[in-house]
């Protein structure tokens, strides 16, 4: 017999939960808590299973027919639907609606205030950063990484979930880098952003890396070597252009011992006072400020630079102006600091020596050329003095003090060679033949 509304109300609990039967497998189940819920028994795929249907009296008995003949309908049909499973997909796809839903009011809100949303691009590049990229490689080359993505990526896709970026939107913000002409930058962000997706999916947030796509959607790029002056007539113009140099007394130091001490510019401009043994006649760089990767800086050897009678001399006259602080170089804003990266960069341009004709890396080719050609000497040993790393013949790597007494008279050779440059020679002989 159909529950009539009255039978429905004064349902009430026993020592038992009991079943008021409906019609068509629909009932009422009243519990021993009172609670009366409204449930439906049917067979899908050769099993029987319950559908909830709602509570009474939020779901009448009316309400409750309703949506029972609805669960009906879908098991008639051709073919036939479970109804307790298309309840459970609604139900999740409510689920992820409102989690959606939420996820965006929070990521208004985070960019209202300038922060980067967890699972964003942004927000796991710069978690990269933090924990993987800055352990790996120097400070300066994660600082460069992270202003990259600031400058070039964060602004576009930097507030969109990691794991839906695809490849086409992560080329649009690439060639917008290439399209000003920035070649070797578009790469190096395609490749940091590559990084961030690879740890993306080692941890869960997003399924494949579309940087791996882009392999070959940008123009390749042209391999660039340091400018540099290998003719000695223009090396020795050069250096009398040094000479007049009228800034200040540190960046003319700097100027003049770039083309005597064969550093790289970036451990020239760290130099410090504590390094130099001038009774020694020598200056030992760290290894942690040598050019290598991090993990060998950590435990790398020292660099031994021998010193020329001249770049003593150099080293000599800067002291009165700089020898108080810390570093040979120091910034012209805090003694704290050394000179920036460019300084001898600039100070080569206002010479009239422009980027494609010379550069502060181009003091090293220019000595590893002339040093072989015109003085004979042993590529081994050069190599060995600008700290290249080029093993031996049993493949080890060259220790600090190897070829040391060779690289000294180096030293001192190439300072005699481009003084003699200086004044004005444009032949001299080199040992053993008839001209240079």
């Amino acid at each position: 017999m159909p529950l009539t509304d009255t039978a429905v109300r004064n349902a009430k609990p026993g020592v038992a939960a009991r079943k008021m039967g409906d019609a068509g497998g629909l009932y009422l189940l009243v519990t021993v808590s009172g609670s009366k819920l409204w449930r439906y028994d049917y067979r899908f795929g050769g099993k029987r299973k319950t559908l909830a249907l709602g509570a009474y009296p939020d779901v009448s008995l009316a309400d409750a027919r309703d949506r029972h003949s609805v669960a009906r309908r879908m098991l008639a049909e051709a073919p036939p639907r479970d109804p307790g499973a298309i309840r459970q997909a609604d139900r999740a796809q409510q689920a992820a609606t409102n989690a959606e839903q939420e996820r965006r009011t929070i990521a208004r809100e985070l960019l209202a205030r300038g922060e980067p949303v967890p699972g964003s691009f942004e927000f796991i590049a710069r978690e990269w950063i933090a924990k993987i990229h800055r352990v790996k490689v120097s400070a300066g080359h994660a600082d460069r990484t992270l202003v990259r993505f600031e400058k070039d990526a964060f602004p576009w896709i930097g507030a969109r979930p990691l794991g839906e970026i695809t490849a086409p939107e992560l080329l649009e913000v690439v060639r917008r880098v290439e399209a000003r002409g920035a070649i070797e930058t578009a790469h190096r962000l395609k490749d940091a952003a590559g990084q961030v997706f690879r740890y993306g999916i080692a941890s869960g947030l997003c399924d494949r890396n579309p940087a791996a796509d882009l392999r070959d959607a940008l123009q390749p790029v042209k391999v660039k070597h340091h400018a540099a002056i290998i003719e000695p007539v223009a090396l020795g113009k050069l250096l009398r252009d040094i000479d007049g140099y009228t800034g200040q007394p540190a960046t003319l130091a700097a100027l003049k011992l770039s083309a005597i001490l064969l550093l790289r510019p970036g451990e020239l401009r760290h130099l410090e006072w504590a390094w130099l043994d001038e009774e020694g006649a020598c200056i030992t760089v760290p290894g942690a400020a040598m050019k290598r990767r991090k993990e060998d800086k950590l435990d790398g050897p020292p660099h031994l630079v021998p010193l020329a009678t001249q770049a003593l001399a150099l080293l000599r006259e800067l002291r009165p102006y700089t020898g108080a602080g810390q570093y040979i170089f120091p910034s012209l804003t805090s003694h704290r600091r050394p000179i920036s990266e460019n300084t001898v960069r600039s100070a080569l341009r206002r010479l009239g020596y422009a980027n494609d004709e010379m550069t502060a890396h181009g003091f090293r080719a220019t000595a590893r050329t002339l040093a072989a050609e015109r003085l004979g000497i042993e590529p081994e040993v050069i190599e060995a003095q600008l700290a290249h790393a080029v093993p031996d013949a049993l493949g080890r790597a060259y220790n600090r003090t190897q070829f040391l007494e060779q690289r000294k008279a180096m030293m001192q050779r190439w300072a005699d060679y481009i003084d003699q440059l200086k004044a004005g020679a444009q032949v001299i002989p080199m040992p053993g033949s008839a001209a240079a």
